[in-house]
């Protein structure tokens, strides 16, 4: 494949050219120079880019993203962190999954009042011991160096 310019590399991504740039000036993307005022990329973009949209959705943020693709371009992907985000998206997942499950319990509910339903009660509970499972690992997370 030929090299594309920024308005193709655009088109190609759905990404801004503005985008692009800020890419290009934090290292995620390099461009073999330039055609005129615009800038041309290398086919080794479009892969680069791919690993950017992944990590993001991901939840990593352009920073890690960047240190995980190397200046050189070769990947150095922590796979323990790659790990434990996954664990992360696990918890995430179940967390959602008991939301829908208590949405749809108390949009088919028949009992005259939400509060007089034993079932959603009890998914009420379940909910604030969750909540608060959250925030206890979230301050332990934290550590003792933030002063909270």
């Amino acid at each position: 494949m030929k090299s594309l310019d920024i308005g193709a590399l655009a088109a190609r991504t759905g990404l801004p050219p503005s985008a692009l740039r800020y890419y290009e000036e934090i290292g995620l993307i390099a461009s073999e120079g330039r055609h005129g005022l615009r800038r041309q990329y290398g086919p080794e973009a479009l892969l680069r880019l791919s690993l950017v949209a992944l990590g993001k959705s991901a939840g990593f943020s352009l920073a890690d993203i960047a240190g995980m693709i190397g200046k050189d371009g070769r990947p150095d992907i922590p796979r323990g962190e790659l790990r434990a985000r996954a664990d992360d998206l696990d918890r995430q997942i179940r967390d959602l999954a008991a939301l829908r499950d208590t949405l749809r319990h108390v949009a088919d509910c028949r009992a005259p009042s939400h509060l007089e339903c034993p079932t959603f009660r009890r998914l009420l509970r379940l909910a604030s011991l969750r909540g608060a499972r959250r925030q206890a690992a979230a301050k332990r997370d934290l550590g003792p160096a933030t002063g909270r």
